[in-house]
């Protein structure tokens, strides 16, 4: 058995010990490859828990639900309401605290109706390297980190995931909407529309890994490096689209993608 099958060995373990779980469920690379092992050892006692607010594209939370239709999972949907939080809109840097200590706050909700489970999240090793808000309302409302706890990494869930057949091994990096707001700037739930549809915009059109950065009526795309010749190509056609969505001025930076930026 290799490093990273041991990994995946102690991670069944600590999940099959539990008897019962939810996993706070996105449809990301690393919440999808937790629930699925969830799903492996426990079964119908592994409940996979999605937010649906204004945070969330449609496009994804759909393509989330419909994963865990097709793996059989026993998935519930609840309706989270950070966007009604002043300071979650006030985005002054704790914006992913409100966000997940409102995801938590409802999963507890829900599931005391289920007696003893344990909540849990797919923080990762790589997570402890960097300042995550998020992490001390999990600490806060007891949610465990099983990937972390078998000291897996980003690169190695990709691996395992793509043993699995999970369609997520490859699915580049997401956040909610409120993140394509620079710190600072206050979130507001029209403009949060509008940076989905321009989104949509550049997903529709095959580029990977994408942001729309909002400053007003300033759109500032970010994407690999590796697409910009993608973009000059069709950049009429891009800029014309998004500026429909009721940008004034569309922009690339020249730095690429940035995962985590807020500036």
């Amino acid at each position: 058995m290799n490093p990273i099958e041991e990994k995946e060995r102690m991670l069944l373990e600590e999940l099959e010990s539990y008897g019962s779980i939810a996993v706070a469920y996105s449809g990301g690379v690393d919440s999808t490859y937790l629930a699925d092992c969830a799903h492996e050892v426990l079964g119908k006692n592994a409940m996979m828990v999605i937010a649906d607010s204004p945070s969330i594209p449609r496009e994804e939370l759909q393509a989330a639900v419909d994963m865990a239709a097709e793996r059989g999972w026993n998935l519930r949907i609840v309706q989270t309401s950070e966007h009604l939080n002043d300071q979650y809109l006030a985005n002054q840097g704790d914006r992913c605290f409100h966000c997940k200590n409102e995801l938590f706050t409802k999963m507890e909700t829900i599931l005391s109706e289920f007696g003893d489970i344990v909540l849990a999240h797919g923080a990762i090793e790589d997570d402890k390297g960097d300042v995550r808000p998020g992490t001390q309302a999990a600490a806060n409302h007891c949610v465990v980190a099983p990937l972390q706890n078998a000291g897996l990494y980003k690169k190695e869930i990709r691996i395992l995931s793509e043993r699995r057949g999970l369609p997520t091994a490859r699915k580049a990096s997401f956040a909610c909407l409120g993140s394509r707001f620079p710190t600072g700037t206050r979130i507001e739930l029209d403009a949060m529309t509008q940076v989905e549809k321009a989104e949509s915009i550049l997903r529709a059109r095959g580029y990977t890994q994408y942001r729309i950065r909002h400053h007003d009526d300033l759109c500032r795309i970010e994407i690999d490096p590796a697409e910009f010749d993608k973009l000059m190509n069709e950049r009429h056609e891009v800029v014309e689209a998004i500026k429909r969505t009721g940008y004034k001025f569309v922009t690339l930076d020249l730095t690429g993608y940035s995962m985590g930026s807020s500036a």
